[in-house]
């Protein structure tokens, strides 16, 4: 349909639900609209006639329409099965939930896209069923995937299982790539009545199955650029690193007081530092220091501006792809030891009981005496000596009381293993270990969590009665308490119980299981079902309480170098504590909506690396066979996570030849329909690795039977 009957069917429906849906004829349609001229008069007759026969209108009386149904629809996104078919997650939640449209009633939407439907009266007891009437936002015109030329043209065959065309692509328009390499093309135009869009290749990625094209292949899939614009480059390697006298006469001043950073041992990038002292009267002055990034970064320069865009660093298996360029990432941001450096800091007096006395916030000028690694603060704890012992020992133990503090009142504790490769120099996985968390990782973290806590309470009190003050706030919503029931019922096979009663049963019994669960074969499947269980954290301008925190108000304050928000946090801070106007909460919304879902897609990015290492790790291991664990259970097979190295891949239900299984969607678990042999989340399998597709990141297991 051309865009100018669309844009009358839609006026034509505006006129027929502001007018109470009243019989009108099309000449009657037309004098509402003010259309004269005869041609166009024709058209809404056209249109009349043609959206009677898809139920859109109806002829009511001989030459007189009326809409068949009011309100009849909606926009959201679109959620495509495997299958083809797809469901709308409707924009408003009043609405009805998940409406079926059938594959060719999609008209050309792809998965993710921002669509407005037409919904189709029900028949009693069927689910609702719609059609796509406008594509409003594409999800993405970008794809990663595989170039197939031949003489005449070229086809471009995207690795998104979700795509479900392939692209076409004029020889012209390869810019050098050749058959068989691995591309990120970009959508131009799809034309009308053509099967395929018509696209062009953006740049070439490399050469299929190598670690470079593939991890690069993962940034582009999901929006994240591969290197910085020249201006930002620029930009940022024209900021001096010498700081004039007159910007530190303006600060707080740290640089005698012994401080130092606490990291993992191959960090680059230090953003937050600890200053510790005794004061004469008993208690003790903690800071914490954070890369003050807002001083460098000003709004709307080209730095700031791609910085926004990227909203956070990406932590891929074998590299970071930074938010900021390296000049201020690693330089002049970084609390490197021995050099001065600018922050934004949150310092308290603390009592012996980790009470605090005091609090303060503004912007500082430190010198750190020491960089440690996690693994030398660790040792220091245990041997209870060496370098600042007695300064680390007093933080670690302060620490203790914050953490226990925080799960008294209700904090949940989620420890999921933190699976890490061993790589080689062309970044091939050879091992694979798990990442503990000790002392040394949590005292930086209750010490973080107390920083963004303070900050966040400091300036909800700021604005109280009717002047609230707009803010970036990190909020958690408490559980769905279907989604937790069902958890709850799965726990209680193990043996563990979860009360739902209140919110606070809640995180005590959590808090119980990921204690009892520690170091047992299904700590991983249990923790990352809980973990699913739990609304996930947003940004925001409206504060709300952080549940899994159990704190009333929490910020990002933290991490300004790898994430957009804080950088957004340390501006408005800033602001306020000099006296400065409430700030436009709409313009933030905005920002913090799109902060959110670039955590999210960076989140994904990480996975989906994280998946491609297993599978390179397991493709020298075919025919290998070990011990997993039910990890997830769909309708084409069950999921297994291998205990030893917790790679996870799949048991295709038709393979497994004892008998035919199916799904039991509400218990978990997949059931033969003869012997009635059940397989259920958390059982212990035999499997055999059977194969593995690199380019789509999937493992395939054999499940072996006694």
């Amino acid at each position: 349909m051309s865009n100018i009957k669309h844009i009358l069917r839609d006026l034509i429906i505006n006129i027929f639900e502001n007018n109470g849906n009243k019989s009108l004829n099309y000449k009657q349609v037309s004098a509402k609209l003010n259309i004269i001229d005869p041609e166009s008069k024709k058209t809404i007759l056209a249109i009349l006639k043609e959206d009677s026969k898809t139920g859109i209108f109806k002829e009511s009386e001989q030459g007189k329409y009326q809409l068949k149904e009011v309100k009849t629809f909606q926009t959201g996104i679109i959620d495509l099965a495997n299958d083809g078919s797809a469901y709308l997650v409707a924009d408003d939640e009043t609405e009805e939930k998940d409406i079926y449209i059938a594959p060719r009633k999609l008209r050309r939407a792809l998965h993710g896209d921002h669509v407005k439907i037409y919904v189709y009266a029900s028949k009693k007891g069927k689910r609702k069923e719609g059609e796509v009437v406008e594509i409003l936002k594409r999800a993405k015109y970008e794809f990663t995937g595989i170039v197939k030329v031949s003489q005449h043209y070229a086809f471009f065959i995207p690795d998104d299982r979700k795509m479900l065309y392939d692209i076409f692509i004029p020889l012209e328009d390869l810019n050098g790539a050749k058959n068989g390499v691995k591309a990120l093309a970009r959508i131009t135009d799809w034309p009308e009545g053509a099967k395929n869009p018509v696209g062009i290749i953006k740049s070439v990625l490399g050469k299929e199955g190598e670690n470079d094209t593939e991890m690069n292949a993962i940034l582009a899939e999901y929006g994240f650029p591969l290197k910085f614009p020249d201006e930002v480059e620029e930009e940022a390697n024209a900021i001096s690193d010498k700081i004039p006298a007159e910007e530190i006469k303006k600060r707080r001043d740290f640089r005698d007081i012994l401080t130092f950073t606490i990291d993992p041992f191959d960090a680059k990038d230090f953003d937050d530092a600890i200053s510790f002292r005794k004061l004469e009267n008993g208690n003790y002055e903690i800071g914490v220091h954070i890369a003050d990034v807002s001083h460098y970064v000003t709004p709307d320069t080209p730095l700031d501006k791609e910085a926004y865009e990227r909203g956070t660093s990406v932590y891929l298996v074998d590299r970071v792809i930074p938010m900021l360029p390296e000049r201020l990432s690693n330089n002049l941001c970084s609390l490197r030891p021995n050099e001065e450096k600018l922050c934004f800091s949150a310092v308290f007096e603390m009592n012996d009981d980790a009470q605090i006395i005091t609090e303060w916030f503004g912007k500082t000028v430190i010198e750190s005496n020491r960089r440690f690694a996690y693994e030398e603060v660790q040792e220091i704890i245990e041997a209870k000596s060496g370098e600042y012992a007695d300064e680390i020992l007093k933080i670690n133990d302060l620490a203790y009381i914050l953490r226990d503090r925080k799960f008294k009142q209700g904090a949940i504790n989620f420890e999921s293993t933190e699976v890490k490769f061993k790589l080689d120099e062309t970044g091939k996985p050879i091992g694979v270990y798990v990442k503990e968390r000790k002392d040394a990782h949590k005292l930086i973290e209750d010490f973080m969590l107390l920083a963004n806590r303070k900050v966040a309470e400091f300036i909800s009190k700021k604005g109280k009665g009717k002047h609230k003050l707009t803010f970036i706030y990190r909020a958690h919503d408490s559980p769905n308490l279907e989604t937790l029931n069902a958890f709850s019922q799965f726990a209680s096979r193990f043996g563990y119980k979860i009360s739902t009663k209140s919110d606070r049963d809640i995180a005590r019994s959590m808090n119980k299981l990921m204690s009892e669960v520690e170091g047992k074969k299904e700590q991983n499947v249990l923790t990352q079902l809980a973990i699913r269980s739990m609304a996930k954290a947003i940004y925001t301008t409206k504060s709300s309480s952080h549940y899994g925190l159990a704190f009333d108000f929490y910020t990002h304050f933290t991490s300004p170098i790898r994430r957009y928000p804080d950088v957004m946090v340390h501006r408005l801070l800033e602001h306020y504590i000099h006296g400065g106007d409430n700030a436009n909460a709409e313009h933030y919304e905005k920002m913090a909506v799109h902060a959110s879902q670039m955590e999210k897609k960076a989140a994904d990015a990480e996975r989906t690396s994280i998946k491609y290492k297993q599978a390179e790790y397991l493709q020298d291991n075919i025919g290998q066979v070990y011990i997993g664990i039910v990890s997830g259970v769909t309708e084409w097979g069950m999921y297994v996570e291998i205990e030893e190295n917790k790679c996870e891949g799949m048991i295709r239900l038709r393979d497994i030849a004892d008998d035919f299984y199916t799904l039991d969607e509400k218990n978990y678990c997949i059931i033969g329909q003869r012997k009635k042999k059940i397989y259920q989340l958390g059982d212990e399998v035999k499997i055999k690795v059977k194969r593995v597709d690199l380019s789509k990141r999937q493992i395939d297991f054999t499940l072996i039977t006694d």
